[in-house]
Order: structure tokens, then C-alpha cells, then sequence
């Protein structure tokens, strides 16, 4: 991973971090028009890690690097100047929308996007759930055109975490109509529109950057007031865990390939618009669909104020797991990588499952917290740690065995009680 794109992180997480908590206060205790929900905030950061996690190691499978299209595609060679970067920016939007475009229309590809969608409210922390389920990248079809003009692969490398940054302002409800703006970026109005299950919006405003996208391919929708956005999927995940979130069309996708007994739905299935199933497996094993012109129940276990606090509590441990893990990621191998993953994604798991109440939540933890263990007998340390702190090993294992013994507690006492939330 670029020493490059850790040096950004470990700028932008932070001001992310400090934007969500200013809206958050802003829209709880200020405005007051609308509450920001402590859970769903916190299920959206933990998505955010699980990005993070899986980018570093670099564990998506390019098909065609652009290295390789801009070697042997290129018509021209062109110098790095400041026209080099506004064209390779464009094309990258370009790019992005087409990809976008794509994991909402087909499919097995709204697995890679449905996480981001999962939330049923909309504001910045939503910006931060981004898939891990996406496991190879259509977007060097769309970069074509940058690589035959002959755009370097270091100007691509340099602006796309950019891009990705660029699209997190706009996750908002406190923002209204920009004027003159609306005609030119995305903005939180053409976004709330984006995220919005309403027919009215439905798979509307793709764009990323430049509205211009949408305009040119037919796939605009202006914020109506008359029509106020609701929120989430057609299909509600009903869960704050975006590991499971993250596969649970994936999964549908297999069941209904599997349950159907027409061999060419097994197939085409796949390819199909978001949402097609076959019709013999529709109507056995029918799934619910919500219609937003209704009321209908947002999910939000009640939750007692104790495991609140534990589980901002928790996030806040393993948040600091993680930017240990990215910023000594130059001092471990592949293999120590992957196992400090495991580690970080379990914790995630155990601690979202817990937000969900589910009874097997206690099982992660203390597998957790065994595995914690097991990698500090095998190496005789904690990935390094010990060079910074004599003490860190001892209170790492303070740490295991605290946190087990508080999931235990909670999987025990806290009852599973979901209410009605308008």
C-alpha cells in the first residue's frame, strides 16, 4: 500500500471524525429538526473500518491494472501539468458514474453497493459505509479513454482516494439548494435524492462529482418538496452489522440460484436488474419489500444506555487497533497483515452483533479475544508493540479478558426488543 494513501488516511479520518460529531450536534442540539441516531452512527463507522481494513491490504483483484492500459494503449505521451490532472479528474468521474450506474441496475453488482445504502437515515457517517464485498473492479473499463489519451498511472493513483474524499461533504440533510451549484457539482440535495427509496428517485443521480453525468445519460431527478426522501433499501437489512450487510444479496443471489429449477434463471439470475428473482422461487420464498409512501418500522433494537456507552466504548478501542494496524503496516509481512484483519474484522462482528442483540454476539468476542491470545504467545509480541510500551502486552491481555467478561454480561442481560421508530 502507498505510504501516500496512509499518510491521507491518517489526515482525513480525523477531520471526518470531527465533521460527524459537529453535525451531530448540530442537528441533536441545535437544529433539531431531525436526530442523528447513536447506532446507526456508530454501525457506519464500523463499516468505514472494515473499507479501510480491506484497502490497505490491497485485497481487491484488479483485472487490468491501469499501468498496464496506459503502456500499451496510449497514443500519445503527454507531460504531467496541471491540464494532465483536470483531465484525468473528469475521467475519473466519468468512470465512476458508469460503475455506479452498474452496481445499481444489475444485480450481483448491488452487492458491491448495498451497504452503502443500508441506513435509513442519511448524514456524513453514512458517507463512511463503503463495501469490502466488491471483490474485483470494473472501473478500468471506463478509464480507457484516460489511458489512449496517455494520462499517467501516477496522476491516477494520486487523484482517486481524492475523488473518494471529495464525495463525502455531500452526505447531509442540513445542507439545502446551493444556487448556481446545483448546475455544476453533486450536492447534499441531489445526493438525498440518490439515497432515497421514494419511485420518484429511485436509482436517480449517479453522478459523483459533476452533476453533468446525470444530465447527459438521462438519469436526473430534482428534490422535490412535495416528495420528502425516505431512506435505506427496498429490501431493509434490519441490522447495524456491515460485514453481514455487506453479503446479504450475495447471499439471496445463492439461495435463489440454488432454489430455483429453471437452469437458465440459475444463470441469468446474476445479470439480471436489481431486485429480479425467478418466478417459481418469488413466490415460495417471497421476501418483503417496504413501500415509503407508508409508515413502516426503522430498525433500532432498544438498546439500554450501559451497552450504548460499551459499544462507543469498544468502537473506540478497535478504531485505535486499526490506525496501529495502517501505520505499522511497512513492518509486518502479508501473513501478519491478513491475521491482524481477521483480528480487526472479528472484533467488528462480535461488537455490531452485539448493537443487533443477537444471541451468538458473546461467541466472536471471546474467539476475539483467544485469538488475541494465540498471536501474542506465537510471536512473542503484539506486531511490534512492545517497542513502543513495556506494558502494552500485559494491558492487552487485561483488555481480552475485560471485554469478554462485559459481552458476557450484556449477552446475557440485554433482551432483544425492537420498537416502532417513525
Amino acid at each position: 500500500m502507498p505510504t501516500y494513501y496512509i499518510t491521507t488516511l491518517n489526515i482525513i479520518i480525523p477531520i471526518f471524525v470531527i465533521l460527524i460529531l459537529l453535525e451531530i450536534f448540530y442537528a441533536n442540539i441545535i437544529n433539531k429538526s431531525f436526530v442523528i441516531r447513536s447506532m446507526d452512527t456508530l454501525s457506519s463507522l464500523c463499516s468505514g473500518l472494515t473499507n479501510v481494513i480491506r484497502d490497505v491490504l490491497g485485497l481487491t483483484i484488479i483485472i487490468v491494472s491501469y499501468s498496464f492500459m496506459v503502456n500499451n494503449f496510449a497514443l500519445f505521451t503527454i507531460k504531467t501539468t496541471w491540464i494532465t490532472y483536470v483531465v484525468a479528474f473528469i475521467g475519473i468521474d466519468f468512470a465512476g458514474y458508469w460503475v455506479h450506474r452498474i452496481n445499481h441496475r444489475i444485480n450481483y453488482f448491488w452487492n458491491h453497493h448495498i451497504v452503502h445504502h443500508s441506513s435509513e437515515e442519511f448524514n456524513l457517517a453514512c458517507a463512511l459505509r463503503q463495501s469490502i464485498s466488491n471483490f474485483f473492479s470494473l472501473t478500468f473499463v471506463f478509464l480507457v479513454p484516460t489511458a489512449i489519451v496517455g494520462v499517467p498511472a501516477e496522476v491516477i493513483t494520486f487523484l482517486a482516494p481524492l475523488h473518494l474524499f471529495a464525495q463525502y461533504w455531500y452526505h447531509t440533510r442540513l445542507i439545502g439548494n446551493l444556487g448556481f451549484l446545483e448546475y455544476i457539482l453533486v450536492t447534499p440535495s441531489h445526493h438525498r435524492v440518490h439515497h432515497a427509496i421514494n419511485e420518484e428517485y429511485l436509482d436517480k443521480n449517479l453522478s459523483q462529482i459533476f452533476i453533468i453525468w446525470d444530465k447527459l445519460f438521462g438519469t436526473f431527478q430534482k428534490e422535490l418538496n412535495e416528495v420528502p426522501p425516505v431512506y435505506g433499501v427496498k429490501r431493509p437489512v434490519r441490522s447495524w452489522n456491515p460485514i453481514f450487510i455487506n453479503f446479504t444479496h450475495l447471499m439471496v443471489l445463492i439461495k435463489d440460484a440454488w432454489r430455483t429449477n429453471n437452469w437458465y434463471d440459475k444463470l441469468r439470475i446474476w445479470f439480471m436488474p436489481t431486485g429480479w428473482r425467478p418466478k417459481d422461487v418469488e413466490n415460495e420464498f417471497p421476501i418483503v419489500s417496504i413501500d415509503p409512501s407508508n409508515d413502516y418500522e426503522k430498525y433500532y433494537p432498544n438498546l439500554s444506555l450501559k451497552l450504548q456507552i460499551w459499544s462507543w466504548i469498544q468502537y473506540t478501542l478497535v478504531f485505535c487497533f486499526m490506525m496501529y494496524f495502517i501505520n505499522n503496516l511497512y513492518r509486518i509481512s502479508f501473513v501478519e497483515g491478513i491475521q491482524y484483519a481477521v483480528f480487526l474484522y472479528v472484533s467488528i462482528y462480535g461488537l455490531t452483533s452485539l448493537m443487533d442483540q443477537d444471541s451468538y454476539a458473546w461467541i466472536f468476542e471471546i474467539g476475539k479475544s483467544l485469538f488475541g491470545f494465540v498471536l501474542i504467545i506465537f510471536y512473542g509480541d503484539w506486531f511490534f508493540i512492545s517497542t513502543y510500551s513495556d506494558y502494552a502486552i500485559t494491558l492487552l491481555q487485561i483488555y481480552f479478558v475485560s471485554s469478554s467478561t462485559i459481552v458476557l454480561y450484556f449477552s446475557y442481560y440485554e433482551k432483544k426488543l425492537i420498537p416502532v421508530i417513525n
